[in-house]
């Protein structure tokens, strides 16, 4: 489930991922829930994601709320343009503390990282609250794809590793959702320095 303030890109990210295309130009908000399903490969299985787009604005809020119970991850999104977006992520990790069950997995997304002229929050600002919240962060950009497919599929394989019973190595999906976008991390700042979706 997508979760943010209204205009942090969540329709855009779930259209980028579900139709790898960008929403260009002015669109209506969603109001109240939306949904699409991409069915993706992940460790030779068949994984059928069902996403939940939400609305942002507060009026929606309790209607979204009564989904957090049912959602096996939630993608918090914020507008790296907006600190505004950044500072409600609090509140927004509040209502999944409250709302979701304790085993739900989260991922906090800085988006509109393409916007490097109008970035207003830093990644370090993110990393820094993820770590305050012990959830994973990743950067992406709708419009151009950057980490989109890789945060979807992230959370996918997080999602089949909670379904097995027995996880082999004995962390947490969380611990491995973490250690998945720490290594694609890694990856980027060697191809950037040298030269996802």
């Amino acid at each position: 489930m997508l979760l943010g303030d209204s205009g942090v890109g969540k329709t855009c990210l779930l259209v980028r991922f579900k139709d790898d295309t960008f929403l260009s130009g002015s669109f209506i908000a969603t109001v109240g829930i939306d949904f699409r399903n991409k069915t993706i490969l992940i460790n030779d299985k068949q994984v059928k994601l069902q996403i939940y787009d939400t609305a942002g604005q507060e009026r929606f809020r309790s209607v979204t709320h009564s989904y957090y119970r049912d959602a096996n991850a939630l993608l918090l999104l914020y507008d790296v343009t907006s600190i505004t977006s950044f500072n409600n992520v609090r509140v927004w990790l509040s209502d999944i503390h409250e709302y979701a069950h304790s085993d739900v997995i989260v991922m906090l997304i800085a988006n509109k990282v393409d916007k490097t002229t109008e970035r207003v929050v830093t990644r370090e600002m993110g990393e820094k609250l993820a770590s305050e919240y012990d959830v994973t962060h990743i950067e992406t950009s709708a419009k151009t794809g950057l980490n989109v497919e890789f945060c979807f599929k992230a959370i996918g394989q997080a999602l089949l590793q909670q379904a097995d019973s027995t996880i082999s190595n004995g962390e947490s999906p969380s611990k491995t959702l973490n250690n998945l976008v720490q290594l694609n991390d890694q990856s980027h700042k060697r191809t950037l320095c040298c030269s996802f979706s």
